[in-house]
């Protein structure tokens, strides 16, 4: 009952179109904002905010494009790891070689670099979709990884291609313990979270949507195809390419080309697939739930492995967490392909009529 619409009334077109429109959900989200702004910096410890919360909200962000592309779009794309990379580097080579360049306009740069190449292997999307599409995006992941290997120039002439990442400062603030990069990056992934929920509850995010159910009959009524697609591939390229920067320079502090694998492509889309597939929420369930698991999995399979005598080795938990995460895949594409985004909307609905059957 306590989640009940009774007595909130909209009496104006701006009431009844906030993205929060019920008040409880507006509490849940303040009380939500407060705690990770205010207390968990001072309660977690350092573990948690460099391996768990900064990892977390990174992958969130970049899970957060792929969806506007492939859940919203309707786009699928297998080369997010290759536009993270690209934002990244780019942003690497703009700190290096323009001097005083802040660390936000090099952020934002290095997404801009990102969607750029998003929209030079987009353009097949304007002529074949599906699978064929998702291995046309395939080639990005291969084409970039090799000119950052092939052009050294670009990892200011490493012969590796290993890049480390220059301090943080913003506004004359050095961004350099784990309090402070957890709290920049929970920043910057608050604002492109809000703007990403803006952005689809717009015309753009509409003419997305209608795409994505059928193209042509978006084309009938007047939707340009062309533009629409590869806006939705840049807008989701800009994403990766910022996450690519914060998980270099907040995260990891050096990385390589092949930090950018395929593998971690995938790990991303399987963020979307059991977070939910056209949620904002869902990317940050299933990036947490990805993050998470494998920690549960260390803690638990050990001790059951001892309790049973079964003789368990890392390669062996390993080997285990692959097999969960197809399997918890396969469920979500069966069981509730909308992943646990939807599973939460139930929830809700459910605590609406609560105590009541209808």
């Amino acid at each position: 009952m306590f989640y009940r619409e009774a007595g909130q009334f909209k009496t104006s077109y701006v009431a009844d179109s906030q993205i929060f429109p019920i008040r409880q959900d507006r509490i849940a989200v303040c009380s939500l904002l407060v705690v990770a702004f205010g207390i968990l910096p001072w309660i977690a410890s350092e573990y948690w905010l460099t391996a768990i919360l900064v990892p977390f909200l990174v992958f969130s962000l970049a899970a957060l494009g792929l969806n506007l592309l492939t859940g919203y779009a309707g786009q699928l794309s297998l080369g997010t790891a290759a536009f993270m990379a690209v934002g990244a580097y780019a942003s690497y080579n703009f700190q290096l070689r323009i001097e005083g360049m802040p660390i936000l306009a090099s952020f934002a740069l290095g997404g801009v670099c990102a969607a750029m190449v998003g929209i030079a292997f987009g353009l097949p999307s304007l002529r074949i979709k599906g699978f064929y599409l998702a291995v046309a995006t395939l080639a990005a992941q291969f084409f970039v990884l090799w000119v950052l290997t092939k052009f050294p120039w670009l990892s200011n002439n490493s012969s590796s291609g290993v890049i480390t990442a220059q301090k943080i400062s913003v506004f004359g603030v050095d961004v350099d313990t784990p309090v402070r990069k957890y709290l920049f990056v929970l920043g910057v992934v608050t604002l492109m979270a809000l703007i990403a929920k803006n952005l689809v509850r717009s015309h753009i995010g509409r003419a997305w949507m209608a795409v994505r159910d059928m193209d042509v009959a978006a084309e009938v009524i007047g939707i340009p195809l062309m533009r629409v697609k590869l806006l939705a591939f840049a807008v989701s390229s800009f994403y990766c390419g910022v996450a690519g920067a914060l998980y270099a320079y907040c995260y990891l502090g050096s990385v390589e080309p092949d930090g950018f694998s395929l593998d971690l492509s995938f790990r991303i889309l399987f963020m979307i697939i059991i977070g939910g597939v056209g949620s904002i929420l869902g990317s940050f369930l299933g990036a947490a739930f990805i993050l998470l698991l494998p920690i549960f999995l260390d803690s638990t399979l050990p001790t059951i492995a001892t309790f049973l005598h079964l003789p368990f080795t890392n390669a062996t938990v390993s080997h285990i967490q692959l097999m969960v995460f197809g399997g918890l895949i396969i469920f979500f594409l069966i069981a509730e392909p909308h992943g646990l985004a939807r599973l939460w909307q139930i929830a809700k609905e459910k605590l609406r009529i609560w105590p009541f059957p209808h």
